[in-house]
């Protein structure tokens, strides 16, 4: 544990989780391992005894208002994983400052395997990353099909003006946030707010659908098993959803933006191939497709730069953080080329 961590009282969320959790008779001392990190909610793997699960926490140190909300992000799982399972089941929530800083809950534990900078050795072969590319959009076309008022999910947000809330809030964060000037952004700025398009359908939106965030069975990458870190969903377009997923999807001869790289090897489908699959698994409209991906590079871009602010002033230490400036001028060269170029996609 890194020093950080002794802000966290692990001696008191142990009799707290065995007291709720009816883990009294579990033997030895319960362990936490740190998954590795992100940028944005920490996470640990706690056992004690037999009993595992996974514990998640808003970052150290001060935060934008009304972000990290864990209660939010817990009571929003309980309904989402009533209706899709591959959401994790939480478990409990805690907020007493006597365990830890900030509020905090706790969920399931979902097994498998996650891909993030590298491919298990066994799965390293074209016709896996292929296969790996349609279990990946072919989950996020499943999720969108779940209806939202049947399952009673509209209550999870406002899908009236949703896109040009989410626009226009991002324009905003990025500018209170902004470190480094760079020229171009106020008119790609304003293009967007401009050509917001009629959004039509609504469904639930994960709002961070990457290839990191699944889990895949170990023994078949067609078998995704759960889908992780559903702090930012909501409810809206689903196509601003798909185009936060492509816009992570990197390609060979992106510039670097500090994300997951590993679909840019030969093999995994393009973001072409992953658009072209979801409109005629969905039968949505994807005509308008450049937009939601400019806009999606931009509010990727908008959140690392909120990260790279709080390093900057020095609200966090984390060297990781040292270079994102790069990476953000580079998502902002993305959505200028998506907004300006027809061919883009």
């Amino acid at each position: 544990m890194n020093k950080q961590c002794e802000r966290i009282n692990w001696n008191r969320l142990e009799e707290f989780l065995r007291n709720m959790l009816n883990l009294m008779n579990e033997e030895g001392d319960m362990v936490v391992q740190p998954f590795t990190s992100g940028y944005s909610n920490l996470t640990y793997k706690v056992q004690i005894g037999t009993w595992e699960g996974v514990l998640r926490r808003p970052p150290f140190g001060e935060l934008p208002k009304k972000a990290h909300d864990m209660e939010r992000e817990y009571k929003l799982l309980k309904k989402i994983h009533a209706v899709y399972p591959k959401a994790p089941r939480p478990l409990l929530y805690g907020d007493d400052p006597k365990i830890m800083d900030k509020h905090f809950y706790v969920m399931e534990l979902k097994k498998g395997v996650v891909i993030d900078h590298s491919l298990p050795a066994h799965w390293n072969s074209l016709t896996i990353k292929e296969e790996i590319s349609k279990a990946f959009i072919q989950e996020l076309v499943d999720l969108h099909r779940i209806n939202v008022y049947q399952t009673k999910l509209d209550s999870l947000g406002k899908p009236e003006g949703f896109l040009k809330r989410q626009v226009n809030g991002w324009i905003q964060r990025y500018q209170q946030s902004k470190t480094d000037d760079l020229p171009f952004v106020e008119k790609l700025e304003n293009w967007l707010m401009e050509n917001i398009p009629n959004s039509t359908d609504v469904t639930i939106i994960h709002n961070d659908f990457k290839l990191n965030n699944i889990i895949f069975h170990p023994d078949d990458p067609t078998h995704i098993t759960a889908v992780l870190d559903w702090e930012m969903s909501t409810i809206g377009d689903p196509l601003f959803d798909l185009a936060i997923s492509l816009a992570y999807w990197t390609e060979e001869g992106d510039e670097e933006i500090g994300l997951t790289a590993v679909t840019n090897q030969s093999g995994f489908w393009t973001r072409k191939d992953l658009a072209i699959m979801y409109a005629k698994e969905s039968g949505r409209d994807i005509s308008n497709l450049n937009y939601y991906l400019s806009f999606a590079f931009y509010k990727i871009a908008a959140v690392l730069q909120q990260i790279y602010y709080r390093y900057k002033i020095g609200e966090v230490k984390d060297e990781r953080f040292k270079n994102l400036h790069v990476g953000i001028k580079n998502l902002m060269l993305q959505s200028e080329k998506a907004a300006y170029s027809p061919s883009y996609l």
